[in-house]
């Protein structure tokens, strides 16, 4: 059984009520959930939330409910331990075997049933791959190009020049290292020993283990703030989604 797995709590300091914010008619959180949904691969799909508002829209939409404990709720808490929890939900109170488990995020609208389908299936071809990952290419964000303030209150480079080779070859074009894909957040489809060994996993996502596949798309993010907001609807839009009354 291929399990989705969608994680959304109530609080949000960087921007309230990110999960329920409206776009083209519907609210952020129901478009990973539509995902999951139309994936031709998941079986069932599974809401974690402390939050009823979610609770309600996850049901409505024919998802199991996973009430995820306080203790997995606050902003310190980790994304990684909230997943565990609800694969072991899956696993062993619901009694499903698992064979992959497709995690989402409620404010990471950037992904489609195609998509989770492609991971789904490069894991069935490749018994090796420990995760298939949705990744973007952000090349004007290289790590090359990154900066921190330091004590002089001045910028320097947040890693050393050094560790991308001679510095005398570097320059400033945004694509001289290559291309830099992160993973966007729109879908991890991980394999259960992933969960079951999370401190086996490459940092920063643990949840994705080490032999991780790229699912390669564009303009991936995952929302924390109301600025992002624009970019979704037009990533959205580009995907076939109207408002209603829309053409």
């Amino acid at each position: 059984m291929i399990a989705a797995l969608l994680l959304g709590r109530e609080g949000s300091v960087g921007f309230p009520g990110k999960n329920l914010y409206p776009v083209l008619g519907k609210v952020l959180m129901e478009y990973p959930l539509i995902a999951a949904i139309r994936s031709k691969g998941v079986d069932e799909v599974y809401v974690s939330t402390d939050s009823q508002k979610i609770k309600d829209i996850g049901a409505k939409h024919g998802a199991f409910i996973i009430d995820r404990p306080a203790y997995l709720c606050t902003k310190e808490a980790l994304g990684e331990d909230a997943f565990v929890h609800g694969y072991r939900h899956i696993k062993d109170t619901m009694k499903r075997d698992v064979e992959l488990v497709v995690l989402l995020f409620c404010n990471a609208a950037t992904v489609t049933g195609e998509l989770i389908d492609e991971g789904i299936k490069a894991l069935r071809e490749h018994p090796d791959y420990d995760s298939a990952v949705s990744v973007s290419r952000y090349n004007m964000w290289s790590p090359l190009r990154a900066r921190k303030i330091a004590e002089d209150g001045l910028l320097h480079p947040f890693v050393p020049f050094e560790t991308f080779g001679d510095p005398s070859t570097l320059n400033c074009d945004r694509d001289s290292q290559g291309d830099v894909w992160f993973a966007d957040m729109g879908v991890s489809i991980v394999r259960p020993h992933c969960l079951e060994n999370i401190d086996d996993g490459l940092l920063p996502q643990k949840w994705m283990g080490r032999k991780i596949y790229p699912l390669k798309q564009w303009g991936g993010l995952d929302v924390d703030y109301e600025w992002q907001m624009p970019l979704v609807e037009y990533w959205l839009r580009e995907h076939g989604y109207r408002s209603e009354g829309e053409r």
